[in-house]
């Protein structure tokens, strides 16, 4: 008796496993990330805390290391802690959009986003000089890439991801709002100068996609109907 099975579409199972390779690598390269981290916070631990002093310092030649250092940095375990899962979430959902555009994306905001808690990170503050260390800059720029990433691609999925963050963790931007007078606590300088560094980069990489966009409609736009 002859049998029939299912053709099956070319392709498909290689698009198949290079997603699921995609998430494979994305997800190792966070949870690298995150425990490189607590490697960081092991030796600080031990050393005192003798790290800290290497965040950034605001409106200081030598606190430009800073940039580079800061999210490496935590105050304590707890405040690593309170960083881990949005940093596992929000990074995964990074590397979704391209492990080259993760890449690009997390060093904007990385430069650009440290370079702007430098320029205003002691704005606010009634107790002087400033250091600024913790990834929860990082991670509000990733927060914020995601949000208006699929607004400028408009792919639906890109959309999806953009409203599912902005429903899980809208809130935080909260925390991206100025507090004057206060000393100390919370870095709403890093905050949001990592949010503003995340909306730069969504912009700066979905330019291939906005282009090709602008290329359409004008192509549209120069087609004249036939008589």
């Amino acid at each position: 008796m002859a049998k029939t099975t299912p053709r099956r579409r070319p392709g498909t199972a290689a698009t198949q496993t290079t997603k699921r390779s995609t998430w494979a690598v994305g997800g190792a390269t966070i949870l690298t990330f995150v425990a490189l981290l607590y490697v960081v916070e092991l030796i600080d631990e031990l050393s005192r805390h003798s790290l800290d002093v290497n965040g950034i310092r605001p409106q200081t030649t030598d606190g430009l290391w800073g940039i580079v250092f800061a999210p490496f940095l935590h105050a304590n375990w707890q405040h690593l802690m309170a960083n881990t899962i949005p940093l596992l979430v929000l990074g995964f959902l990074m590397t979704l959009a391209g492990l080259s555009r993760f890449v690009w994306a997390t060093a904007i905001v990385w430069i650009l986003g440290g370079l702007g808690t430098w320029l205003i990170g002691n704005l606010g503050s009634n107790c002087g000089p400033t250091d600024h260390i913790g990834a929860s800059g990082l991670i509000f720029g990733w927060l914020a890439f995601l949000v208006v990433f699929g607004l400028f691609v408009r792919r639906v999925w890109d959309i999806i991801i953009g409203l599912v963050v902005l429903f899980l963790y809208g809130g935080v931007l909260l925390g991206a709002m100025p507090v004057l007078g206060q000393c100390g606590g919370v870095s709403w300088q890093g905050h949001l100068s990592g949010a503003v560094a995340g909306v730069v980069a969504a912009y700066v990489l979905s330019a291939p996609e906005r282009h090709a966009r602008a290329s359409r409609r004008a192509g549209t736009g120069s087609r004249r109907p036939k008589s």
